[in-house]
C-alpha cells in the first residue's frame, strides 16, 4: 500500500484553490509527487477507487474485483446505489475529488464520460496513485498530452481500457507484420462499419434528483438536461464525446499503431457528411487519412479510417462481409485481421510462414493492469503509447470539424503549423471554474 504523503495534502489544497470546481493547479506551480516504494507483498490487494460504477465502468469495476475496492464514485445516485450493494464496504461519492483525498489508494479506475476522462485522471496522477482509464484516453489533443507528460513525471503504472489489445489474435496479428512475413507494410485501411444513434428533436426535461448534473456537465458548456445526450449518448454530442472515430478508433487503430510503431502522424486530413438529420453532431460517414513518417527502418505509412458506409476498394476483395476490420498491405503479401481473426493473402510466388510467438499471451486485460500495479511493471497499453493513439485518433476529428482542412501537424509544438483555427480544437476551453 503507498504511504500517505503530506505532499497530497498539499496538492489537495492548491488544486481546490480559488473557484469551488477548480480543479487542477497551473502545472509550474506544483511539483511532482515522487513514487513511494509499496510497503506491502505483491500477494497482498491493492485498495482501488473507482470513479463510474455503470456501463463501462461496471465492466471496469469487475475486472478489478480481486481486489480490495475501497472507495466508488457516480454522478447518478442510482447506479452508485446499485454497486455499493456489491462493495457494502466501500466508501460512495458523487465528486470524484472525494476519491482522491484517499491517502491510502494503490490506483483508480476512471470509466467516466470523455469530456472527464481528464480531470480525475490527472488529479490522480497528481496525487500519487496509478491509473486504469477507459478510451479514449481524453477528449481533447491537449488533455492526451498533459495525461502523458504527468504519467511521465510521476513514473506511474497506467492503462487504457483498451480491452482487445489483450487478446491473443492481436498479438498474433502484430508477430506476422513484424517479422517481415508481409514485406514491408506501407499502406493500412481501418474501418468500422457502425453509425452514430440519431436523436431528432432533442427534448428536454428537469434535472432527475438522483443525478449530479452539475458535476457530470463537469468542463463542458452547461445544457438543459436531456436524456438525448446523457447515459451513453453522449457520444454522439462533440462537447461530451466524440463520435465512432473516437469511440472505436482507439481499438482498431490500436492494431496498426502496435504493430508498425506508429506515433505521431506529419498529416491529417479528413472528409465525411453527418448522414442524418438528427441534433447530435457527430458524423455518421468519414473517412481520414493519416500519413506517418519513417521509424528507424520502417517506411513512411499512409493509414485511412473509414467509417459509416465508406470502405476501401480492395474491400471487396478483402472484406470477406467483415463490418470492421483493418487490412495491412505489404510488398509480399496482406493481412486481414478483427478482434478474433486474421487471414493472409500472399503475392504470388510469396510462401507465409507462420511466425514464432515473441508476444507473451495476455493474464488478462484487467489483470496485467493489477500485476503492474503490484510488480512496477509497464503495461502494453500505457498512457505513453495510448495517449499518442489517442491524440492521433482526435486529430481526425479535429480536421473533420474544420471542413475537411489538411493538417499539417508539428507533435513537438502540438499544432497544425499550417492552420491556426485549429488549436480551439486541439485544446478546448472549459467551463467557468473549471481550469488547469
Amino acid at each position: 500500500m503507498r504511504a500517505a504523503f503530506s505532499r497530497r495534502q498539499f496538492l489537495r489544497q492548491a488544486t481546490l484553490a480559488g473557484t469551488a470546481i477548480s480543479v487542477i493547479p497551473c502545472q509550474d506551480q506544483v511539483e511532482a509527487v515522487s513514487t513511494p516504494s509499496r510497503s506491502k507483498s505483491p500477494n497482498e490487494k491493492l485498495n482501488v477507487g473507482v470513479i463510474g460504477v455503470a456501463a463501462r465502468g461496471a465492466s471496469n469495476l469487475s475486472g478489478v474485483s480481486s481486489e480490495n475496492i475501497v472507495a466508488l464514485c457516480d454522478i447518478d445516485a442510482q447506479r452508485l446505489g446499485t454497486a455499493m450493494e456489491q462493495y457494502p464496504s466501500a466508501s460512495a461519492y458523487d465528486d470524484y475529488r472525494r476519491v482522491i483525498d484517499h491517502s491510502d489508494l494503490d490506483c483508480v479506475v476512471v470509466s467516466t464520460p470523455d469530456h472527464m476522462h481528464f480531470f480525475p485522471v490527472i488529479a490522480a496522477l497528481q496525487a500519487g496513485f496509478d491509473v486504469y482509464c477507459e478510451k479514449p484516453l481524453a477528449h481533447s489533443v491537449w488533455e492526451a498530452r498533459q495525461i502523458r507528460e504527468w504519467t511521465a513525471r510521476q513514473k506511474a503504472v497506467t492503462q487504457l481500457g483498451t480491452q482487445i489489445h489483450a487478446g491473443d489474435n492481436y498479438r498474433r496479428a502484430v508477430e506476422i507484420v513484424q517479422s517481415g512475413a508481409l514485406g514491408a507494410v506501407t499502406r493500412v485501411h481501418v474501418w468500422y462499419g457502425g453509425k452514430v444513434r440519431v436523436f431528432s428533436e432533442s427534448k428536454t426535461s428537469p434535472v432527475p434528483r438522483h443525478i449530479n448534473y452539475d458535476l457530470w456537465t463537469g468542463p463542458a458548456p452547461m445544457r438543459p438536461f436531456s436524456s438525448d445526450h446523457f447515459h451513453f449518448n453522449w457520444r454522439y454530442w462533440w462537447d461530451f464525446g466524440n463520435g465512432n472515430l473516437g469511440d472505436f478508433g482507439c481499438h482498431y487503430m490500436d492494431l496498426p499503431h502496435w504493430a508498425l510503431e506508429l506515433r505521431a502522424p506529419e498529416t491529417v486530413q479528413a472528409s465525411g457528411e453527418k448522414g442524418h438529420e438528427g441534433d447530435n453532431e457527430c458524423p455518421n460517414h468519414m473517412r481520414v487519412d493519416y500519413r506517418y513518417p519513417a521509424r528507424g527502418n520502417l517506411l513512411p505509412v499512409h493509414l485511412t479510417w473509414y467509417q459509416g458506409d465508406y470502405r476501401p476498394s480492395e474491400f471487396s476483395e478483402y472484406g470477406d462481409g467483415k463490418g470492421s476490420a483493418v487490412l495491412f498491405e505489404g510488398e509480399k503479401g496482406r493481412l486481414l485481421a478483427d478482434y478474433g481473426s486474421k487471414k493472409v493473402f500472399m503475392t504470388e510466388g510469396s510462401v507465409f510462414s507462420s511466425p514464432a510467438q515473441t508476444i507473451p499471451n495476455s493474464l488478462g486485460h484487467h489483470a496485467e493492469f493489477i500485476e503492474a500495479v503490484k510488480h512496477r511493471d509497464s503495461t502494453t497499453c500505457n498512457f505513453d503509447y495510448s495517449g499518442a493513439l489517442t491524440e492521433t485518433v482526435l486529430l481526425g476529428n479535429v480536421s473533420y470539424r474544420l471542413g475537411g482542412e489538411k493538417l499539417v501537424w508539428d507533435d513537438l509544438q502540438l499544432r497544425a503549423i499550417n492552420c491556426g483555427e485549429a488549436d480551439s480544437y486541439i485544446r478546448r476551453e472549459y467551463r467557468k471554474g473549471w481550469s488547469i
